[in-house]
């Protein structure tokens, strides 16, 4: 690739996100790398480490994107493109030794949670979960006085959708003290907000669905770490399981990639601006975004992140003539502009109830609303939740 990991360190990652992976610069070489369809390649003799040989193994057109994100997430190592986020997911629990014991947030991304609690049923993994934000009782469940210490610490951070902010700094620190390893999910951070890698995480997934990507067209996951031995039993489970991502949708990946940081300065400060009119809604029962002066995570989130990200969650309050959670549903089905649906990070403003999905936590309470802010203009979003939640006066 043409920009190496050295040049790369003294770039912003504003720069990084658009220049990372591209071909190797020669007269009349493309600007942008092409898609490779093949599902084979010319070889004689054993294959060695870098051979591509079979399309399970490797294809050209992921390489430009696992360089950019390894170049992104401050890692030494490319990082690996999968299928989707779920199937990174399964990859990374894949390093927990049989029967070993996992600690994972009691609020955290469904298909993460649905995974571990069916291996934990087989009797795969023991399953911990926990809040998050609560460091001490993380501390706990990692090396509990009558129990075995973890194997494997699993955070997210916002949590998906309480938006509770961790202290990775001291959960990975004791984490490690307690043998584990840890994979954070920076899916709704982006590595241009926070880098979990720098913050003593072993490994990074994202939903590539999601931030990176940006457009709502392409399902990827993607993991990245700096550790060799991690990288390599990475892999290996990405090649037996079978888990890769297609050619077309790893360059729809890497066309997204080159406005990220572009994508994320609208969204945040779109985010911001929302969450600061929401706060003071008299239809607006509470509002989680770490922004907030007064969420609860905001100092936390202020000394780990480079800005607060574009997702925010209100519960919308009931009144005699209906519930909290019949409230928020009459609020999603009167808007115009936003779109409801269940993803996120995409260019368009996405919200939904998160309780209509039965997979969701009971905790979650039914009447918050999670909103994935876009591009588009904020007062025009504005104007939109608003004549939503007046309408449920009418």
């Amino acid at each position: 690739m043409s920009l190496s990991r050295e040049h790369a360190a003294d770039l912003s990652p504003e720069t990084v996100v658009v220049a990372a992976g591209r071909p190797e610069r020669g007269h009349d070489q493309p600007v942008n790398p092409p898609i490779v369809l093949s599902s084979t390649y010319f070889g004689t003799g054993a294959l060695s480490d870098g051979d591509r040989g079979y399309g399970r193994y490797a294809n050209p057109t992921w390489d430009p994107f696992e360089e950019a994100l390894a170049q992104l997430e401050g890692a030494e190592l490319p990082g690996l493109l999968y299928a989707s986020g779920l199937a990174a997911v399964s990859s990374a629990l894949s390093l927990l030794p049989a029967g070993g014991v996992l600690v994972m947030p009691s609020h955290s991304y469904a298909g993460s949670l649905a995974m571990a609690s069916e291996l934990a049923a087989k009797g795969a993994l023991e399953l911990r979960t926990v809040d998050i934000a609560d460091t001490e009782a993380v501390k706990a469940q990692l090396a509990p006085a009558d129990g075995k210490p973890a194997n494997m610490l699993w955070i997210e951070s916002p949590t998906n959708p309480m938006l509770g902010i961790a202290d990775i700094r001291a959960l990975t620190a004791a984490a490690h003290d307690a043998g584990a390893i840890v994979v954070t999910d920076n899916t709704f951070s982006t590595p241009l907000v926070q880098q979990p890698l720098e913050l003593g995480s072993d490994v990074v997934l994202h939903s590539v669905t999601k931030y990176l990507a940006g457009h709502s067209d392409v399902v990827l996951g993607a993991l990245v770490t700096s550790n060799p031995e991690l990288r390599s039993e990475l892999l290996h489970h990405r090649i037996i399981h079978g888990a890769i991502a297609g050619p077309f949708e790893a360059w729809l990946a890497l066309r997204g990639l080159r406005t990220l940081a572009l994508r994320i300065e609208r969204s945040q400060a779109s985010a911001m601006t929302l969450a600061e009119r929401l706060r003071a809604h008299p239809r607006v029962e509470s509002i989680r975004f770490p922004g907030l002066p007064d969420d609860p995570g905001h100092e936390r989130a202020t000394s780990q992140m480079k800005g607060f990200g574009s997702i925010l969650c209100i519960q919308v309050a009931g009144d005699g003539n209906r519930s909290g959670a019949e409230a928020a549903d009459d609020v999603v089905r009167a808007l115009q502009l936003w779109i409801p649906a269940t993803s996120l990070g995409g260019v368009e403003s996405l919200i939904e109830r998160r309780r209509r999905h039965t997979a969701e936590p009971l905790s979650v309470p039914d009447n918050l609303v999670r909103m994935s802010i876009g591009i588009e203009n904020v007062e025009d979003l504005w104007s939109d939740l608003e004549q939503a939640l007046k309408a449920l006066d009418s």
